[in-house]
């Protein structure tokens, strides 16, 4: 049940944001004469339309612009914002397929929490939007999309997640110093990709590729723009830009060289089942340990599926809940109904909780409870909770925490493999065919 995201859900939803104060995207397809209605790409049982590829070009140019990067040759361009509308679609049309739907309430929440961290009410940032010509209906599917595709990362790839007791002892071992510390680090990286059952000749010439680029690099050219022309990672676009991230937070393929590395240095060209990565340590930075309050709780969740929905999920929350307040027992109740198997068989316990632990969500609703309190249900990515606060404790960062700290470092650095590799089958096993000459990658 437990999760820490790499980046705030709502990090990536902001880039959409860049519409605003950046020029009307529409007003800019108005002046594209190579594109008109038609459909460039078929994607399964969707299409991608001339019209959404020149939108989502415009936006492209617009985010590189307000960066000061420089956009690469327009056919690499292209190509790139094609595929990442294909891996979209994808995922889009196997979230369908295994019954994700994004409800109502959950989408407003969203959109007014948007609102509220660019310091605008909901009202503010729908005038915003159409001060810039960006219509407000597809602004918010493209917010319900990027949910639905966040939702189901974690359902698909979250699940297969196993971290070893012989695993974390390796790690506290190995890298204690980096997990006992607060040390974040700002990084860059490239990716030059390999197709599956890529033949020996192919694999030389990628490596190649990348060492080359490496040494381009290394002699002070621009990393970003090496990144932005020929990377085929999902954040090319972005420079290659990683962001700011902790030890949990680095892939296991990285983390080592990454640690040892001073901030400007390149890492040598590695090796995964995707390709050739060649890492940038950006910058540094370290902060220092605090006690931290732990909380005790038990819970009982009812998660949505294919058979019940996300609204029968929240009633039948709602009427265990009711049961509880008429004097049910809740361990009993968990027991018998909690989809989170490793708790329910404990009553519901989780246990002693230190803050990160566990989802956003569900952390904002145990901070809010005082001991002793039930919660009405609590929605977070996994489903309904019902929730009980049964104690509260300062502690100081023991060897107990170094051990969450470290098993929270494995799942971290698993949970972005797996995905790549998660992405990668789902992308090889679509259906897409392209209508005009070039456009696949």
């Amino acid at each position: 049940m437990t999760h820490s995201t790499t980046a705030s859900t709502f990090g990536v939803l902001l880039l959409v944001l860049l519409l605003v104060g950046a020029g009307s995207a529409q007003a800019q397809f108005q002046e594209q004469d190579r594109f008109l209605d038609g459909i460039v790409a078929v994607v399964g049982d969707d299409v991608i339309t001339e019209r959404e590829l020149v939108e989502r070009i415009n936006l492209a140019e617009q985010q590189l612009a307000q960066r000061g990067a420089r956009a690469p040759n327009r056919d690499v361009l292209i190509r790139q914002v094609m595929e990442r509308m294909v891996v979209e679609r994808v995922q889009l049309q196997e979230a369908r397929r295994v019954g994700i739907n994004i409800d109502e309430i959950t989408l407003n929440r969203t959109m007014e929490s948007i609102a509220a961290e660019n310091n605008l009410t909901l009202l503010q940032l729908r005038n915003a939007l159409a001060a810039e010509g960006v219509d407000f209906a597809a602004f918010r599917q493209q917010i319900r999309d990027e949910l639905t595709i966040a939702q189901l990362r974690r359902r698909q790839v979250d699940n297969r997640l196993r971290v070893g007791e012989q695993e974390i002892d390796d790690l506290i071992a190995a890298e204690s110093g980096a997990i006992d510390r607060d040390i974040r680090y700002q990084l860059s990286h490239i990716l030059i990709a390999l197709p599956q059952g890529a033949d020996s000749a192919t694999i030389a010439a990628a490596r190649e590729k990348a060492e080359g680029l490496r040494a381009r690099a290394r002699a002070g050219e621009d990393f970003a723009g090496l990144a932005i022309s020929h990377s085929d990672a999902p954040d090319a676009l972005d420079g290659g830009d990683m962001g700011w991230r902790g030890a949990a937070d680095i892939p296991t393929l990285f983390a080592r060289n990454v640690i040892l590395m001073r901030p400007g240095e390149i890492s040598p060209v590695l090796r995964s089942p995707n390709g050739f990565h060649i890492v940038k340590l950006i910058d540094r930075e370290a902060g220092a340990e605090l006690k931290v309050t732990q909380t005790r709780a038990r819970h009982i969740l009812i998660s949505p599926d294919q058979i019940r929905t996300e609204q029968e999920a929240q009633a039948q929350a709602r009427n265990l809940y009711n049961r509880i307040r008429e004097g049910a027992s809740f361990a009993d109740l968990a027991r018998g109904h909690s989809d989170d198997v490793g708790s329910a068989a404990r009553g519901g316990e989780l246990g002693w909780l230190s803050p990160g632990e566990t989802v956003p969500a569900f952390e904002e609703a145990i901070n809010r409870l005082p001991v002793g309190q039930i919660s009405t249900p609590i929605q977070s990515p996994f489903g309904w909770h019902i929730i009980e606060v049964q104690e509260r404790r300062q502690v100081d960062a023991s060897r107990d925490l170094l051990r969450a700290r470290a098993q929270e470092v494995l799942q971290n650095r698993k949970r972005e493999e797996e995905t790549e590799l998660w992405l990668r089958r789902l992308r090889d096993e679509a259906f897409v065919e392209y209508r005009v000459e070039g456009l696949g990658s």
